[in-house]
């Protein structure tokens, strides 16, 4: 049995990360049996969530446990897909985590009322005297990376008309398919859903959310991979919602 180690249900979403989203997703597609714990990030080998542990062997990071997947159970993400197919993939893979997730870590972490809002929260545990400066140190932590991502050098206007670009040439992607590269999933639906899925929660309130509400196709999509993969969870289809 493989243990999946994330950060649980919050914010609106069956799963807070998403990178711990795009690998429960993948498990679900490869159909593995699998627990799911709750961590921190320093319990991981990585310093980060998601990590696995399977049969004693702990493998940390979303591509990396993918990787694990498909070598010791052989199973293909993207079967069917051709090798340009297959490298138009792992370019939107690479373009949602190092672009579009980096949207949603300055309209989380960034703005202050939703900080207070969402990730302060992690803190409440922490003994008094000191949960305020945890929570400072570590929203000006993000805020540095957010900087150095190259989003967070800009307005705040700017980075999110950036990270509109980046959502219009899913959009385009997905056209009127089922999903981004056809009519069946493959693997980087799992990291599309989970950054998508992160930015359209109706927990949050942004800028970057309005913007994404303008792609009809990519609220239907969230919708649709959300019966998919969570058809237990309490989600009001973002169609209705609005």
């Amino acid at each position: 049995m493989i243990t999946l180690y994330g950060f649980g249900a919050g914010f609106g979403l069956p799963e807070i990360s998403p990178f711990v989203t795009k690998t429960e997703v993948q498990l679900k597609m490869a159909g593995l049996p699998y627990r799911k714990e709750r961590a921190m990030p320093p319990a991981s080998p990585k310093g980060q969530l998601p990590f696995i542990d399977d049969g004693g062997e702990a493998v940390a990071d979303s591509t990396f446990i993918r990787a694990h997947i498909e070598r010791r159970y052989g199973f293909d993400f993207d079967a069917g897909l051709s090798l340009a197919e297959r490298a138009q993939a792992w370019a939107f893979e690479r373009m949602i985590e190092h672009h579009v997730y980096w949207a949603l870590v300055g309209a989380r972490w960034v703005d202050p009322v939703n900080f207070a809002k969402g990730p302060a929260h992690f803190f409440d545990g922490a003994p008094e005297h000191n949960r305020e400066k945890l929570r400072e140190d570590a929203q000006f932590r993000v805020a540095e990376n957010y900087l150095l991502s190259g989003l967070g050098r800009h307005a705040p206007d700017d980075d999110v008309d950036l990270a509109v670009r980046s959502l219009f040439a899913l959009s385009v992607q997905l056209g009127d398919k089922a999903y981004l590269m056809g009519n069946r999933p493959c693997g980087v639906d799992a990291t599309a859903f989970g950054a998508l899925a992160g930015i359209l929660t109706p927990f949050f309130e942004s800028a970057l959310r309005e913007r994404t509400e303008g792609f009809p196709n990519l609220t239907a999509y969230v919708d649709r991979m959300m019966d998919d993969y969570y058809p237990e969870f309490a989600w009001t289809p973002l169609r209705q919602a609005a």
